[in-house]
């Protein structure tokens, strides 16, 4: 009798509760680590690890004590750099070797390779904190951005609309990294659209196109996703291509990928590309809605070494939308969730934070204050009915003095 599977899962946060979920459901036995034995996955585990997801060693010692058939994390990028390494210690598990997972997490490392493969993508110049003040503001061309060259979900990214505004940007990327060092960036106008896909022994399976709605300057927070993308008609072919150009740039052979494009005045460019699904509920609701395909079982499938279903099973259209605010305190209630819950169309509504939490400015995506996501015939109705949703839904933010 075949023993059961066991899937080690890197993270118990609400990004990876999913899979965690999933995997369950599966029939599998799931080990989870997260350095935070609070994480509202980890009483989900059959076998809970508090050791941190960048912690090499200790993964690695768990994931041999856990005896694991097969890794994966969800929508978090340095975490790749840890399956990377246990895979390279146990070669029998399936995930990216070492230097995929550098050019996926360092933008530095990820846009030499686009150019290296001749995918489209901006101009680029890497600066750290000593090379800050050597910058010659009158060197670059304006608009541009800066970001840190290791860190997601909108953190530290800032829109730079002259030579005046570059040392202040650059500074406040630099903030955000890790390894102190932030890439400015040709400014890439257009709409921003992303790439859901799956890599099997080196043959890429595109399964969505997402349109995204973006604060836009400076911040540039996502606000928004819906599927199929408005270009899945008249640039399917050109979107693929890239997409599937970037994911052999980097080097992703068996695994998902989240790929970040726009559609500039010279076709669509590169942004940037990560070795795992994609976040904001793309990948664990929007996709599944739109396409019929779970691309977090598919992504388990493949860990595990079977043969992922990646047939797409319905065509529908879904959508995300964010609750806007513009207001600074604390947030003292909230009305109309049970309302917007019995709208049309309406599959979930999500308020992320608490009453009492402080709120602050739009700045990455931790500071959102929830979401609503619908599914429909088509990706307009989808997208309409999230905003009336939104419509119905106030809340009240007591300002600090």
């Amino acid at each position: 009798m075949e023993m059961t599977k066991r899937l080690f899962i890197l993270g118990a946060s609400v990004l990876q509760l999913p899979a965690i979920l999933e995997a369950k459901k599966m029939g599998f036995e799931v080990g989870v680590a997260d350095m935070n034995s609070e994480a509202i996955g980890a009483p989900y585990a059959d076998v809970f690890f508090p050791v941190s997801t960048t912690d090499i060693n200790g993964i690695i010692s768990s994931v041999k004590s856990f005896g694991a058939d097969g890794i994966m994390t969800l929508a978090t990028d340095m975490p790749m750099r840890t399956i990377a390494q246990v895979c390279e210690r146990f070669p029998w598990l399936v995930g990216i070797d070492c230097e995929t997972a550098i050019r996926c997490t360092d933008k530095f490392e990820m846009i030499k390779a686009f150019h290296a493969y001749k995918v489209p993508a901006p101009w680029y110049k890497i600066v750290d904190r000593e090379g800050l003040n050597r910058l010659i503001p009158n060197s670059f061309s304006y608009p541009c951005i800066s970001k840190p060259i290791d860190a997601s979900g909108s953190r530290g990214v800032c829109y730079i609309e002259s030579p005046k505004a570059l040392i202040p940007a650059v500074r406040y990327s630099l903030t955000q990294s890790r390894d102190g060092k932030a890439i400015i960036e040709e400014y890439l106008d257009g709409d921003e659209i992303s790439v859901e896909a799956i890599t099997v022994k080196g043959e890429t399976h595109i399964i969505a196109i997402t349109d995204k709605v973006v604060t836009g300057q400076p911040y540039f927070v996502e606000m928004g996703h819906s599927q199929p993308s408005k270009y899945s008609l008249t640039h399917e072919d050109e979107i693929c291509q890239i997409a599937t150009k970037a994911i052999h740039a980097v080097g992703i052979v068996n695994g998902p990928s989240h790929i970040e494009m726009k559609n500039t005045s010279k076709g669509f460019k590169m942004v940037e590309i990560g070795a795992r699904l994609g976040g904001d509920c793309i990948t664990t609701h929007l996709v599944p809605l739109s396409t019929g395909i779970s691309m977090v079982r598919a992504t388990i499938d493949l860990a595990l070494g079977y043969t992922p279903d990646l047939n797409i099973k319905t065509h529908k259209g879904s959508a995300i939308r964010y609750i806007p605010h513009n207001q600074e305190g604390i947030l003292q209630d909230i009305r109309g969730v049970e309302q917007a819950l019995k709208m049309p169309f309406i599959e979930t509504v999500v308020i992320n934070k608490s009453l009492g939490e402080p709120i602050g400015e739009i700045k990455s995506s931790n500071d959102r204050l929830g979401f609503v996501i619908s599914c429909a015939d088509n990706a307009s109705i989808a997208i309409n009915a999230c905003e009336d949703a939104l419509a119905s839904i106030s809340y009240t933010i007591q300002t600090q003095k």
